[in-house]
């Protein structure tokens, strides 16, 4: 089974025109200004590279260091966009951090000093000194000046611009629109929380902001913290916990948000956004809704359907549940709300989105279907995504600077090729694969097992940019086995059973399985798996395993155009089954990053119940049977 792994004469004149084409690619490129943007120091580190208006490059510093969400100096994942096109740190000309530093100290100590006034010097002060110490020790004011040494730049080729201007630029110069209403939201960048900018060819005019404590990613952060998960990475979980509950707390969670043409606030009588050294939430949210549910603890909400008298357990999930809906809903409303009155001030109905909350796909498919308005959301929209829009700013800021292409494909990572999978393959002594002669032959036995009811890992071309597998750091599966949603949660995740799983479909056959207008650019948030919609009946029926509970799925299309090894094994499973679908699903275990490297997805492989792994040609096993 374990075939050599060889070179041919073919595969050596593609190799040596490839890095003709690199070497011409990089002499071109060095005649451009050459633009990094870095998001650091918060959470989801990460780097992105811009050269003339064209992105070539963005990744995430977790992906490469293997820490969930880190935050350090993406030093790894610098030099992983650099490798892109040959580059060295030498050949950058500007670096753009994607936040105000010295502001956001500045009101860091504002939110302390409130809270010495609200909550007096004895609860708040240890916090203050901490903080003060934290920040002078790890020099988080001198940003600038870290960047320039790090990478051997002139203090004056390194720049910072405001959180939430990195956030519009990522969201207008990545979409399809020359003029849009622009909506960024999220928990907090240095004051602001929201902000509404009109986007016109390359110039961004900011029309209003929202400023701190009253923010809808605080909020909402803070309820996710009372549900029991965790802050800055759980969020999506509440929606997936959502759909188990119903909407019977409304009034309960009204009281801690409303909105009136678009000017939201949030009531602090309930939340701790100054200090929250403890929790984000005081004793007055848990007098109105009840003790917080403990972190970790199980989640069945089903054991009452026998009959048998009520698990006590259950009981208690179920009023989290409904709870998560309940908060679901408000926040739909005051983003449906924030952005009427936007399109209303500016009079476009084109609308780009990025910010935390913008991660949101129940509420982006609300958008799309209850405002009628056009959408792009960066695949990227949290913090990570800021570092991209850093770059893209600095760029319009440029004489003569040219609009960037839309940006219709988020894979914009590491790419690796067969010689370096076969050589991890050697270095870990696996001796169990096939290696096939052509990505045809790939295609047709891979989709072949997933007929079966095998569950494949998917590693092919470039990472993905953003929080989702999109088809080329995947876990793949057949979505009209009834049983394989809870197998692959329980035995491959090793996650929460309430955790749903995406459909990818081909974007002419989604119609058919999903209540989704006509689709019509691989710029909507459904190609980013950024939308959630309405199933149909004969979805429901034929797909049991990528719908959710509520009969909802987070859809991804994926289009004919450009021709992906992925587009081809749907294609294939279509042709085998007579379903256009396939569960996808990120390539990592719980709380672990998503897999970057051969080695990394074979040490994901062989830790989980997968049942196969692809990685380009290869066909890893684990035993000797195919």
């Amino acid at each position: 089974m374990n075939e050599a792994i060889s070179v041919d004469l073919e595969s050596f004149k593609q190799c040596l025109y490839g890095l003709l084409q690199d070497r011409a690619r990089r002499e071109t490129f060095m005649s451009h200004t050459k633009i990094l943007g870095l998001s650091f120091g918060f959470h989801d580190s990460a780097a992105a590279l811009v050269i003339d208006g064209e992105v070539v490059a963005a990744t995430h510093e977790e992906r490469h260091s293997r820490l969930k969400n880190d935050c350090q100096f993406p030093v790894n994942a610098i030099n992983a966009c650099l490798r892109q096109v040959d580059l060295e740190k030498s050949d950058v000309d500007h670096v753009v951090f994607n936040e105000n530093p010295i502001l956001k100290f500045d009101r860091i100590l504002y939110g302390i000093l409130c809270g010495l006034r609200r909550k007096g010097l004895a609860h708040s002060g240890q916090y203050l000194r901490d903080t003060l110490t934290s920040w002078i020790r790890q020099r988080k004011f001198i940003v600038r000046e870290r960047i320039a040494h790090d990478l051997d730049l002139p203090l004056t080729n390194v720049h910072a611009i405001r959180h939430h201007q990195a956030h519009a630029a990522s969201a207008f110069f990545c979409s399809p629109f020359e003029r849009a209403t622009v909506i960024t939201l999220d928990g907090v960048g240095e004051y602001d929380t929201a902000s509404v900018s009109l986007g016109e060819g390359m110039l961004l005019k900011p029309l209003s902001a929202v400023s701190f404590p009253h923010s809808i990613g605080l909020f909402y952060s803070a309820l996710t913290a009372y549900l029991g998960f965790k802050v800055n990475e759980d969020e999506y979980k509440v929606m997936g916990m959502a759909g188990f509950g119903e909407d019977i707390y409304h009034k309960e969670i009204s009281c801690l948000a409303s909105s009136e043409n678009g000017r939201f606030r949030i009531n602090q009588k309930y939340f701790n956004f100054f200090t929250p050294e403890k929790l984000p939430f005081t004793r007055h949210l848990v007098d109105l809704l009840g003790p917080p549910r403990e972190h970790g603890t199980s989640f069945r909400v089903d054991a009452t359907e026998t009959g048998a008298n009520p698990d006590p357990v259950n009981t208690s999930n179920q009023h989290y549940a409904n709870v998560a809906a309940s908060l679901q809903r408000v926040t739909e409303d005051l983003i449906l709300d924030y952005v009427a009155a936007a399109i209303k001030t500016t009079g476009v109905s084109q609308v780009a989105m990025a910010g935390g909350v913008a991660l949101n796909s129940l509420a982006n498919g609300k958008i799309q279907r209850r405002l009628g308005c056009d959408l792009y959301v960066h695949p990227a929209a949290g913090d990570a995504g800021g570092a991209l829009g850093a770059a893209l700013y600095f760029h319009a800021l440029q004489n003569g600077a040219k609009r960037p292409k839309p940006l219709s494909s988020a894979s914009l990572g590491s790419c690796y090729d067969e010689n370096e999978i076969g050589r991890t393959l050697e270095e870990q002594r696996i001796a169990n694969f096939i290696k096939f002669d052509n990505m045809g032959a790939t295609i047709s036995k891979t989709a072949g097992l997933l007929a079966q009811g095998a569950v494949i890992g998917w590693f092919q071309g470039r990472s993905e940019w953003g929080p989702r597998s999109l088809g080329n750091r995947s876990i793949l599966a057949n979505p009209c086995l009834a049983n394989m949603q809870d197998r692959i949660n329980k035995k491959i995740k090793f996650r929460e059973p309430f955790r749903p799983f995406a459909p990818a479909v081909l974007s002419e056959r989604a119609q058919d399985f999903f209540e989704i207008t006509p689709p019509h650019s691989s710029c909507q948030p459904e190609s980013f798996m950024l939308s959630v919609t309405k199933a149909t009946a004969k979805a429901r029926k034929q797909i049991p395993s990528a719908i959710h509970v509520d009969g909802t799925s987070r859809v991804q299309l994926v289009w004919k155009e450009p021709v992906t090894a992925f587009r081809r094994l749907i294609e294939d499973f279509d042709a085998m089954t007579d379903i256009p679908v396939l569960i996808n699903t990120s390539f990592n275990r719980r709380g672990e990053p998503i897999v970057e490297t051969p080695a990394d997805a074979l040490n994901t492989f062989f830790w989980s119940g997968l049942d196969y792994l692809v990685m380009s040609n290869f066909l890893i096993c684990k035993d000797t049977t195919v």
